[in-house]
């Protein structure tokens, strides 16, 4: 066993039992900084700290490892709990089991439908295509935290099999394949501090451009559509006063069964680069499909083969198989000729007009594979993921420069969380769904991952009315917001006047949101929290929100409980505070620590501010990109007694422009403003709301 501290509060485990075996590619990048460890032997135990974590070995064949943080024990891996273990028809794998301790409960694992507590699960991280009702994942991250205040990242883009208190109920257990496991102990005050120390060493969320928190709508996947159907939806969306940012074409831009060409369907789109002017002259961004895969239909299968651009199989034959389409291939994105190619391809759409990619699939990578450099194909199945959207990330940031790159893509791996944003597959257009994805969106972010989305309605079947404007609510107040289906048309008024009105009030009400939502995206970009973030991650001293996977907040200030159901019940927990939650909707208050059973129209849900909050919004924006220090409400929510509460505002390219710090004592409130430009102040407090006067460029006053 090796202990090893890549960062302060964190520490490594390595356990080995063939340390002379040759290491196999990919392993993930980490960021690892010098940092020197404190060491201590005593005559029992051996010691060793970083930052305020400490790990305490026991002498002797045991080997126990109990991890401390400021002196509170957090985890320990106990006797006779790492284990080697080999079969004939599975090979060797190595495992260790960590403690779960009474009330204890883990989170993460990726972007998971099942229950949002992991405890009694069993999980293997290893992506699969399975949609958003099973057990498998498109986004597996062997990450979890635990509301003990400790996260563990076990270091292996291999498939890492985790039973999380369902072998045995007080232990985590996880193994891996072959003669070593390395692991990852990180520590820290907060939750959020986990995922910061976590994100350190894993990447940062990169900033998505500010478009991209507007509204997207979709042609939807197989619809049939060409450029007057496609101006319908745009026509109709202004028509209606709907505000409307990315316009997406999927996979029928090209030729059926000829995925990927990368080629315009003449038949349906003889002109794309006049018919992109046309689109961008009213204001849109454009969006396309793709995927890594080549059909053998495509017209670029032989140039790839030809030039060995694809994945082979062991007797130097191309990969191949039907599955999505008839003998498609997959490129290989360890060939460095193979990903110019790939990349020359997408270019040539980018000059055409083209703004962002979708970059769906990623998943159904084989395990028999050879690759260009080498990469075992076992680890390389989780791995490509992350390959797969780097290269089209790093292609977008090249042409489109730093600060407005930005994909929608389904699948993930370790790191990937530099890559936004990512969607959540493909749900079925139900309540259960809406809630599957829901909490699966709440675990993807305790891995790291700053931004997440999910298909408006659900994208499998059709959704009725009430559906589609109860998920309009739920996707307009998540990070990113897009209509798409399968083979339904996702325009709202298909659905109703109604779907109309409520598409057009929520788009609006997220756009006046945008220079609260900009200054937590910057945070997310900081600290590698979710903008969508689990109750249990800003209030883990309430218990009640540890089980919480039915509302959330919005950033740190907005809390979110979507309705499941069509009579407009929800029921809904407000954390404990000292003072008045706000509802931002209608102005009413509730009182903290309590849960409240509602009926909302489809025009409200609960949308509360927390106390001691300042929120920015703007008046009447028409898109997400605008000033957001001029023309500005700044909302003060039940400023208390003592308290002092600051605020920035940072422009679309995420520099800070403005700041706002309020305090009271004496029964006053202090308001001091930097960087506003007509600016007015609205104090709310218990309820009530006042107007104060005007803020300058820079002031203070006095309410």
């Amino acid at each position: 066993m090796e202990i090893s501290t890549p960062h302060e509060d964190v520490i490594g485990v390595k356990l080995y039992n063939y340390k002379g075996i040759q290491p196999k590619t990919p392993d993930f990048e980490l960021v690892t900084r010098a940092i020197t460890p404190d060491i201590e032997e005593t005559a029992e135990v051996y010691r060793y700290s970083s930052g305020d974590l400490t790990v305490e070995i026991t002498k002797g064949e045991s080997l126990t490892s109990t991890f401390y943080y400021k002196g509170k024990r957090i985890v320990s891996s106990d006797p006779r709990a790492k284990a080697y273990v080999t079969d004939p028809s599975k090979g060797a794998h190595i495992s260790d089991q960590l403690s779960i301790g009474v009330g204890e409960k883990i989170y993460g694992l990726g972007e998971r439908f099942t229950n949002f507590v992991k405890n009694g699960q069993t999980i293997d991280i290893w992506n699969a295509d399975g949609g958003t009702g099973t057990e498998q994942a498109y986004k597996n991250i062997p990450f979890y935290v635990s509301n003990n205040g400790y996260g563990v990242f076990v270091n292996s883009p291999d498939k890492v099999s985790f039973e999380v208190g369902s072998e045995k109920v007080s232990k985590v257990q996880f193994s891996v394949p072959g003669e070593s496991l390395e692991y990852f102990v990180i520590a820290g005050d907060t939750l959020e501090t986990v995922l910061n120390n976590y994100t350190d060493l894993t990447g940062k969320p990169t900033l998505p451009p500010a478009w991209s928190f507007g509204l997207w709508l979709s042609t939807s996947f197989l619809t049939d559509y060409d450029e007057k159907t496609v101006n319908s939806f745009v026509d109709g969306m202004i028509e209606r006063d709907i505000p409307l940012e990315v316009f997406h074409f999927d996979c029928l831009w090209m030729r059926e069964y000829e995925w990927c060409n990368f080629t315009w369907d003449e038949r349906t789109f003889p002109e794309p680069v006049k018919m992109l002017r046309r689109l961008k002259e009213k204001g849109l961004k454009i969006c396309v499909w793709i995927n890594p895969y080549i059909g053998q239909k495509s017209p670029l299968f032989d140039e790839g083969m030809e030039n060995n651009y694809f994945l082979k199989r062991q007797n130097g034959d191309v990969w191949q198989w039907d599955k999505w389409q008839a003998g498609m291939a997959i490129v290989d994105f360890t060939n460095p000729e193979a990903v110019a190619w790939y990349t020359g391809k997408l270019k040539a759409l980018l000059d055409m007009g083209v703004d962002c990619f979708k970059t769906d699939f990623g998943e159904r990578i084989p395990t028999d594979a050879v690759y260009y450099n080498g990469a075992d194909p076992e680890k390389m199945h989780n791995f490509y993921a992350l390959l797969y959207n780097q290269v089209v990330f790093d292609l977008l940031e090249e042409e489109k420069g730093v600060g407005e790159a930005v994909l929608f893509a389904r699948s993930a791996s370790v790191g990937s969380q530099k890559y936004p944003v990512h969607w959540g597959g493909d749900s079925t257009s139900d309540y259960p769904s809406m809630a599957e994805s829901l909490r699966a969106g709440l675990s993807f972010g305790l891995g790291g991952f700053g931004y997440w989305s999910h298909d408006i309605s659900g994208f499998e079947a059709g959704a009725d009315p009430d559906l589609y404007k109860r998920w309009t609510q739920f996707g307009l107040l998540s990070s990113h917001s897009r209509y798409h289906g399968s083979w339904q048309y996702k325009v709202p008024w298909l659905y109703g006047e109604e779907a109309v009105d409520v598409s057009r009030s929520f788009t609006k009400l997220k756009l006046s949101l945008m220079p609260y939502l900009q200054a937590e995206s910057v945070r997310s970009t900081k600290y590698g929290s979710p903008m969508m973030r689990p109750m249990v991650l800003d209030f883990v001293e309430d218990r009640t929100t540890h089980d919480l996977d039915q509302q959330y907040m919005l950033g740190r200030s907005l809390l979110v409980a979507p309705i499941f159901n069509k009579e407009g019940r929800t029921d809904f927990y407000v954390p404990k505070t000292s003072s008045y939650w706000t509802d931002f909707l209608t102005g009413k208050s509730y009182e903290g620590g309590k849960w409240y059973s509602e009926t909302y129209d489809y025009f409200h849900l609960p949308l509360l501010v927390k106390p001691n909050s300042i929120v920015v919004v703007g008046m009447e924006p028409t898109q997400a990109e605008y000033d957001y220090r001029k023309k500005v409400a700044v909302h003060l929510f039940n400023i208390e007694a003592g308290a002092k509460v600051a605020q920035k505002v940072y422009d679309t390219h995420g520099n800070e422009v403005a700041e706002i710090i309020a305090s009271r004592s004496e029964g006053k409130i202090q308001v001091k403003a930097t960087g506003f430009e007509n600016a007015t102040v609205y104090l709310h407090s218990d309820g009530n709301e006042t107007q104060t006067q005007t803020l300058l460029a820079e002031m203070t006053l006095s309410i």
